[in-house]
């Protein structure tokens, strides 16, 4: 340990001490504070069925690599190495591949453990943790095959763009998708944390926030992307488009005995095909948007609509009026 560290630790002072007044400056006595933290963390943290209070819980640096990895396998033209050949691609697939299921299996591991390794103890949930690698990786060409369309509903909804080449690097919706389209699989297979920090890595860059339990159908475009916000019970159906500012999100939840949020009930919004929701629009609650209708900017709606329905802010005044509400 440093002179200062030695310091630090014990309460030196400037003065006691070699160091510099300026180095150190003060006495700081980190024992106590140290030890008042392990009990703070201690008392926060869900115990585990062995009873200690710390677990390996999941990194989010490596899951942001993990990240990195899985969208250069997927698009190595975009996101591999500058100096790629057509001939060498496969070559860095399947190294890049096997680098980064490495280290998903070992963050899966960890957030296994986290929830506690329960019956066959370690060796389960190692066991488990290459299950559901194993699963997720043999879904690659599918997710791959998703984003494809995602990628040309962005290239085909966006007269700004000029290929879907600027899609795949530059549009913050397609960000967020490729993300969920990573972090939806491991959900469903039960792997807790990992899917959540996955979408928030996405929603740390993007302004895109996509709750991992979204059901979203293929050739889903977000333009613009800021403000993005789609709950975990929503349902998105095939060839839908949102704007930037469009909250999917849940009107009400009901509590337990507790005053606890029951988890897991649906609550959030059904959009069905050929949807679009124009920015800034708020649609709360389970209700449905019918097909092909359009759900104009700002406007705020806790009803199902119709499918083929046109609704604008104006609507939803007058209707508001009419029954009194807002007066």
């Amino acid at each position: 340990m440093s002179a200062l560290g030695e310091a630090l630790t014990s309460g030196e002072t400037a003065e006691t001490s070699d160091l510099d007044d300026a180095a150190c400056g003060a006495s700081f006595p980190l024992a106590p504070i140290v030890a008042q933290l392990r009990e703070a963390r201690c008392a926060f943290a869900v115990p585990r069925r062995d009873g200690k209070c710390h677990a390996p819980l999941p990194s989010r640096d490596a899951l942001v690599r993990v990240a990195a990895g899985l969208r250069a396998v997927l698009f190595p033209a975009h996101f591999g190495p500058a100096d790629l050949t057509e001939d060498g691609t496969d070559f860095f697939v399947g190294y890049t591949l096997t680098q980064t299921l490495e280290a998903l299996n070992e963050q899966i591991r960890r957030g296994l453990s986290f929830e506690g390794e329960g019956e066959g103890g370690a060796a389960a949930a190692k066991s488990r943790a290459i299950a559901i690698t194993r699963t997720f990786a043999a879904e690659l060409p599918a997710i791959r095959a998703m984003l494809e369309k995602d990628v040309r509903a962005a290239f085909d909804g966006d007269p700004a763009a000029t290929s879907v080449d600027e899609a795949v690097f530059s549009y913050p919706g397609v960000t967020a998708i490729t993300h969920h389209r990573l972090a939806h699989p491991l959900y469903k297979l039960g792997v807790p944390l990992i899917p959540r920090i996955l979408a928030e890595i996405a929603h740390s860059e993007t302004g895109v926030d996509i709750h991992p339990g979204a059901q979203i159908g293929e050739s889903f475009f977000i333009d613009h992307g800021t403000g993005v916000v789609i709950g975990e019970t929503c349902r998105i159906g095939k060839r839908v488009r949102i704007y930037q500012g469009v909250t999917l999100g849940a009107k009400s939840f009901p509590l337990d005995e507790a005053g606890h949020p029951i988890k897991g009930v649906p609550r959030h919004p059904i959009v069905e095909d050929d949807v679009i929701v124009y920015s800034g629009a708020t649609i709360l609650g389970r209700v449905t948007i019918g097909a092909a209708s359009s759900i104009g900017g700002n406007v705020w709606l806790t009803r199902s609509v119709l499918p083929n329905s046109v609704v604008t802010q104006a609507q939803i005044r007058s209707e508001h009026f009419d029954a009194g509400a807002g007066i």
